[in-house]
């Protein structure tokens, strides 16, 4: 796999708080990787320092092999704030042009860019339009495209569906999982769910420390689970699915979810679990191939 970021014992202070503690942590090329955690914890420090906006206290930090803000990684890798804004004065084209301009393409290759990216997003046809033109959701992947303007590598998007509602939200995310061939894309989002379903691997930020986990991991130190979700409250669910064979443990991670560890033989665990809950009469609501995110992040049951 080719690394495209590297962070060792990474630390950031302002005065005496220390935004970022000694984080480590590899980024390889492929699949989009999440960035969560609550306000305060750090993600906005780390998006800056990845774009050299700032320095570390301590520690390196590598983005393709070179030091973030280098003149190097200029169109590698870009970054697209929460709360990024189009001009409602110039049409789509003019400041998609505008910013390729600032990027050094010459009159030519940036009317191609701008036709590239807007077929890439989908919105070929709103070229001429006005961003006040648009709706909500159509102007986040017009900021999208701008992002995406001479195919950057690596591609940083700070709660890219906060604010859409289900319809759009959706729409990004297709998005984002259709050009995923096209660059690495590092994702800020409260939305556990909506990144579960984007992203393998999941940086965790809280106070500044840093811990990794896989979106929905089925296996933990040669341990497996799998995450059952009910429809409905059931008397002693617990203890009726510790009695099932192969299991090890059950807990309940949350109302009407139970997260169960077995272990693995020839017969498919998950079948079995689910013929036992025709039998109990119990409707369920989802069956996870493991862990969820949330879980793995805030039950510190194993």
């Amino acid at each position: 796999m080719t690394v495209l970021i590297q962070a060792q014992g990474l630390s950031k202070n302002y005065g005496a708080k220390r935004a970022l503690d000694n984080v480590s942590f590899e980024v390889n090329k492929g699949a989009p990787v999440a960035l969560v955690g609550p306000n305060g914890a750090g993600k906005t420090t780390l998006f800056s320092l990845l774009c050299g906006y700032i320095l570390p206290s301590s520690g390196k930090l590598s983005v393709m092999g070179y030091t973030p803000g280098s003149a190097a990684l200029f169109g590698k890798l870009t970054a697209l704030p929460q709360d990024a804004q189009l001009d409602p004065r110039f049409s789509i084209a003019h400041q998609l042009n505008f910013y390729g301009q600032l990027q050094g393409l010459s009159g030519a290759v940036r009317k191609k860019e701008t036709a590239r990216v807007l077929e890439l997003v989908g919105l070929s046809e709103v070229a001429k339009q006005r961003p006040d033109d648009l709706s909500h959701g159509m102007r986040k992947r017009v900021t999208i495209a701008q992002a995406l303007i001479s195919s950057p590598e690596i591609v940083m998007l700070d709660e890219a569906t906060a604010g859409l509602d289900p319809i759009h939200a959706r729409e990004v995310r297709e998005l984002v999982s259709s050009l995923s061939n096209e660059a690495t894309f590092i994702l800020s989002s409260h939305d556990l769910t909506e990144l579960e379903r984007l992203c393998s691997q999941v940086l965790h930020l809280d106070k500044g420390v840093l811990s990794e986990h896989q979106a929905r991991s089925s296996t933990q130190d040669n341990k497996h689970f799998i995450t059952l979700q009910l429809n409905q409250h059931y008397d002693d669910v617990e203890a009726k699915l510790a009695g099932l064979a192969h299991v090890h443990h059950v807990y309940m991670s949350q109302a009407k979810e139970y997260v169960i560890e077995f272990e693995k033989t020839a017969e498919p665990f998950d079948i079995n679990l689910l013929q036992f809950c025709y039998q109990q009469g119990w409707q369920y609501r989802q069956l996870v191939n493991g862990h969820t995110l949330e879980n793995q992040i805030f039950h510190k049951e194993s």
